[in-house]
């Protein structure tokens, strides 16, 4: 069976997952976090990639990037996925792929979806019950969003952007949704369009003929 192309649209957000191959961990030492996260700011840098949130957990990646021309995340993806692999390799004299395949993404082309694959991302590590708080997870974005002053490679979305008039309302109204649940609703639309490489929150159409009128 052919492979469905991606759906990428220069400008437009891309939610991200890469996970381990058979669910096997791909970060083994505090070194790797670092070594993945210093190769994606690289790379994003090289091929105009933005990214506004991400998160490492132990055996796969969620990133929310926009992509500024066609090709920039394949590019992202690709080389900070093999640099890094090779990296490893290298360090712990093993072979081969730590990776599932080809990566997932679905688009994200509203504000409330944009928001919500904030809060989805960084929130991982709650949902997988390794914190009790976003804040206490080393290795996401988290600090850098809810921060007064901005640091490090990650860069607002417009979504972000219109929670306040300044930095530190914006980081304060940012770290604030994190003081209520998520709608389930958004949860499971962000998954779906993931895994099937959709844009999230907009309604797709059956497939197939349309059924024909009984007279």
């Amino acid at each position: 069976m052919p492979r469905i192309a991606r759906l990428v649209i220069p400008d437009v957000s891309l939610h991200i997952v890469q996970r381990g191959h058979d669910g096997r961990e791909c970060f083994f030492s505090e070194q790797d976090y670092f070594a993945y996260l210093n190769y994606l700011s690289e790379f994003a840098a090289r091929f105009r990639c933005s990214v506004h949130a991400y998160c490492l957990m132990t055996n796969h990646v969620h990133l929310l990037v926009t992509p500024h021309v066609a090709d920039a995340c394949a590019h992202l993806m690709k080389y900070t996925s093999q640099y890094y692999v090779t990296r490893i390799n290298r360090r712990l004299e093993r072979s081969g792929t730590l990776w599932e395949g080809r990566f997932y993404s679905c688009l994200v082309p509203s504000e409330r979806y944009a928001l919500a694959c904030y809060r989805y991302i960084e929130n991982n590590p709650v949902e997988a019950g390794m914190v009790q708080h976003p804040g206490q997870y080393r290795w996401s974005s988290f600090a850098a969003n809810a921060s007064h002053s901005r640091c490090g490679f990650v860069s607002r979305h417009p979504a972000y952007d219109a929670l306040g008039i300044d930095d530190v309302t914006r980081a304060n109204g940012y770290a604030a949704l994190f003081d209520l649940p998520m709608q389930q609703e958004l949860i499971e639309e962000i998954r779906k369009a993931t895994r099937a490489g959709h844009a999230a929150g907009v309604p797709r159409k059956p497939r197939g003929r349309p059924a024909r009128e009984q007279k």
